[in-house]
């Protein structure tokens, strides 16, 4: 059975290493190992534990007997663009490969709109891999839509991201 809760300070270390496997699992073929761990690298315990003594951040986990399977991080929107005034960004959805065609995505992108009209946010913004179709039609589906690319770095490699947005 699936349990979801949100993520407190204490789970900063299992956070980490979940979206290290995560990352590691779906995109590490795709890079020089010296890029995966230069992007890794930024990927801590530390930074994780920042994020979430931070208001501005939430995260809804998703266990099974105790393990943590999946999360979505929303937080303020960052990408590198002007974003509406008063949007939002969902950081990150990871979901363990055994995991995925489980509806575990769909409950955390559910609650990831949620959490972003009950903070008032009036866009949620997200980007994806140009070559992820699997996930760009997992967002299609729930109403986000294309609005512009750029560059996202792992370590020194630029991969090309679509920026889509959900007007909410």
């Amino acid at each position: 059975m699936i349990a979801y809760r949100d993520a407190t300070p204490a789970d900063a270390a299992a956070l980490a290493t979940l979206g290290a496997d995560s990352f590691r699992h779906t995109f590490g073929h795709l890079y020089a190992p010296a890029d995966l761990a230069l992007f890794l690298a930024n990927h801590t315990s530390a930074a994780w534990a920042t994020e979430l003594n931070d208001p501005a951040f939430a995260v809804r986990i998703a266990e099974v007997d105790g393990a943590m399977i999946a999360y979505a991080k929303l937080g303020p929107a960052h990408l590198p663009f002007t974003p509406d005034s008063g949007a939002a960004e969902l950081r990150q959805l990871y979901v363990l490969g055994p995991w995925q065609g489980a509806k575990v995505g769909a409950v955390l992108i559910e609650w990831v709109i949620a959490a972003a009209r009950s903070r008032g946010a009036n866009a949620l913004f997200l980007s994806v891999f140009i070559d992820n179709q699997g996930a760009r039609r997992f967002y299609t589906r729930y109403g986000f839509a294309p609005v512009g690319e750029y560059k996202f770095m792992v370590g020194t490699h630029a991969d090309e991201d679509i920026v889509m947005r959900l007007a909410l």
